[in-house]
């Protein structure tokens, strides 16, 4: 696994517009070298916010929106059109904004699809999806994503991965049902730290001072059971983009010139 790199930028609002810079960036790099990308979606304000900006970014035409694949680290078990729900916040910041190709868009289930209320069925479901579209080269059941977008909680969670949860424990499935999570809705479904580890690239993206303590405990070695987000890192590289607030308990790390 890849070691961690921490680029810090002086407001949450900078950070965004340059996440997405990096990932229009990367994503051109990608689709030259290969013909297409893969890339993991991530809801919460900070994963939001970079969609909203790479919406507003002239550059976003350079990506050939209809050669990317897109996934989720994991969803709101919500109805369709609960505000809360990832794909719906992702659609509204980007995706019906550019010309995705919808057999490329892997949602998960909502809770009034085809499976109902029905969780468990809807986290097998979307690890069939994963499957199917893992290749030879992949050795297993999740695609080697090319980027996955993460972001974290104050007490360590990641995806919906909560601190000694029972998703934290699981190491053979790739996506699992979420019951009883510590922050409403308290049910989801989510992909497991192993299918996490999958990815090729993982970029972390965080802001405030309440992300500050877990922050630091990832990068100074704290175990994945009781801090998921120290489970989660690339196989290529491992990138952690965060405002001051929530890189106020580090040191060293690189700060880049505020514009």
């Amino acid at each position: 696994m890849s070691e961690s790199e921490v680029v810090v930028y002086a407001n949450p609002e900078l950070l965004a517009a340059a996440a997405a810079a990096r990932l229009v960036t990367r994503l051109v790099d990608l689709q030259a070298a290969q013909g297409s990308a893969s890339l993991v979606l991530t809801g919460g304000s900070t994963g939001i916010a970079v969609l909203d900006q790479l919406r507003r970014s002239p550059a976003r035409d350079a990506v050939d929106w209809s050669r990317l694949d897109l996934y989720w680290g994991d969803e709101r078990f919500v109805p369709a059109d609960d505000d809360e729900r990832n794909e719906k916040q992702a659609r509204e910041a980007l995706l019906d904004h550019v010309p995705v190709d919808p057999k490329r868009v892997h949602a998960m289930a909502a809770s009034d699809g085809e499976f109902g209320d029905d969780v468990d069925a809807a986290a097998d479901a979307y690890a069939r999806v994963l499957a199917a579209h893992a290749r030879p080269e992949d050795h297993g059941d999740v695609p080697g994503f090319d980027i996955m977008l993460l972001g974290l909680g104050g007490e360590g969670h990641t995806a919906s991965v909560f601190p000694e949860s029972p998703a934290v424990y699981e190491t053979e499935r790739s996506v699992v049902a979420v019951r009883n999570c510590p922050k409403p809705p308290p049910t989801r479904v989510s992909l497991t730290l192993p299918a996490i580890r999958r990815a090729h690239d993982v970029w972390l993206l965080t802001t405030g001072e309440a992300k500050a303590d877990a922050v630091a405990l990832a990068l100074s070695g704290a175990g994945e059971v009781q801090l998921p987000v120290a489970g989660a890192r690339g196989r290529r590289r491992t990138l952690w983009l965060l405002d001051r607030a929530a890189a106020g308990k580090l040191s060293h790390v690189y700060q880049p010139p505020t514009a």
